[in-house]
Order: structure tokens, then sequence, then C-alpha cells
């Protein structure tokens, strides 16, 4: 990096997240957002609650575990918004489509995301449990 360059702060890293994820960017893309290092915890009960490690488990099982269950083509995601403070940023969004079965799943996403070094470090994220578990699971 030359001195022109600058990190970016930990609310850019989260708003460009959102934005590769919104339009749909590859999980290559997506993956370099990440840390080596890097926790996603989801909070509740569900088959895919739990906290995962490492970019390979966050995509190879929490979010496949998801996408297994959904028709890809299908997804929107919304980002609403982000709040930032230090190395600490709450974002809102919205993730709509369909399941495999048919069901309409539209879910409203909380998480808090951790950034340092112009990485993600940790991600804890909420939503509505019981939507996912009576669309998506059952």
């Amino acid at each position: 990096m030359d001195s022109t360059q600058q990190t970016p702060t930990p609310k850019d890293v989260v708003l460009d997240y959102m934005d590769a994820l919104a339009s749909g960017s590859d999980e290559e893309r997506l993956r370099s957002f990440f840390d080596a290092d890097v926790t996603w915890t989801l909070a509740g009960d569900l088959p895919v609650s739990g906290t995962w490690t490492g970019p390979d488990e966050i995509f190879g099982s929490f979010v496949a575990q998801m996408v297994a269950r959904l028709v890809p083509e299908s997804m929107e995601i919304e980002c609403e918004g982000v709040i930032a403070e230090g190395e600490r940023v709450l974002a809102e969004w919205n993730t709509r489509g369909l399941t495999r079965k048919g069901a309409r799943y539209d879910q409203h996403c909380l998480a808090v995301f951790t950034v340092r070094g112009g990485r993600i470090a940790s991600v804890r994220e909420h939503f509505d449990t019981l939507h996912a578990q009576t669309v998506v699971f059952a």
C-alpha cells in the first residue's frame, strides 16, 4: 500500500460488503471481505444457529445450508442502512426469496460487524428465527 492509500473505515467495509452481497457477487468476492479467523454467530436454535469460524465454514457450511433450501435466482438482498461506532457496525437488511418448496421467505436481519484492519473480524446476526424455522426449515 502506498502512502496515498488508506485503510477503509469499518463503515465503508460493511457498506461495500452489503453492496457486493446485494449485487450477487460471486463467493470469491464475498470471501475477500473476511479475515481468515472471522467468526459468524447466528442467534437462536435453528439447524444453522451457532458460531462458524473462517470463510470456509461460513460459506461451506452456514451459507451452503441456507442456499440449499432457497432458490438462488429468487434471492434479493436490500440494505436498509448501517450505523457505525469505532470498529463496530450495525447493518440492517432484508432478505427475500423463495424456498425450494415454493414458500415466500421475507426476512428482516440485523447484524453487528466488527471490522479490523479493513477486514470483517466477526459478525453476530439476529433475525426472526420462527419465520426461518416455519418457512425455510419446515
